[in-house]
């Protein structure tokens, strides 16, 4: 049986992914007015944040590219991006198949404890794994509309 859990998180990131479907790469590149990023950023960085959410902060390895942590973190703008950023196509698919990882490595985890409590930068203490996750689904949600929002300035 598939945890609700994981039910929710690929509702949420088959949403997000169908969000910018059929976008151009130079549409997602744009940063309108009013922002500090464009959509290509925001999409980086939810799959940043998953996968230090669901892996580095469970003990697990993090499984993208070290330059994906450089251009994606937060506090970072595409203002600063040198020549190695991914494409769209590159993005979407890291997201497409980070939820079956996620799934693949932490079903049976969920009630794990974390080695030491995590203090989101909204202030939310995350004691398990099963907090980590559902951290997740707050996080693209806000992004899900950041990536909206800029799409509506378009």
């Amino acid at each position: 049986m598939v945890n609700y859990l994981f039910k929710q998180l690929r509702f949420v990131r088959n949403n997000t992914i169908k969000l910018v479907d059929g976008m151009s790469e130079e549409a997602t590149r744009i940063v309108p007015s009013g922002f500090n990023n464009n959509i290509l950023w925001n999409l980086g960085h939810i799959l940043l944040v998953h996968e230090k959410f669901s892996f580095a902060l469970t003990n697990e390895r993090m499984d993208l590219p070290k330059h994906i942590a450089d251009l994606f973190a937060s506090g970072t703008k595409p203002e600063n991006w040198g020549k190695q950023v991914p494409s769209l196509d590159e993005i979407a698919l890291l997201l497409s198949k980070q939820v079956d990882r996620i799934e693949q490595i932490l079903e049976h985890r969920l009630e794990d404890n974390l080695e030491k409590p995590f203090v989101t930068s909204v202030g939310l203490e995350l004691l398990t794994v099963k907090e980590c996750l559902s951290f997740c689904l707050y996080h693209e949600g806000m992004h899900f509309a950041t990536i909206k929002a800029i799409k509506q300035q378009m």
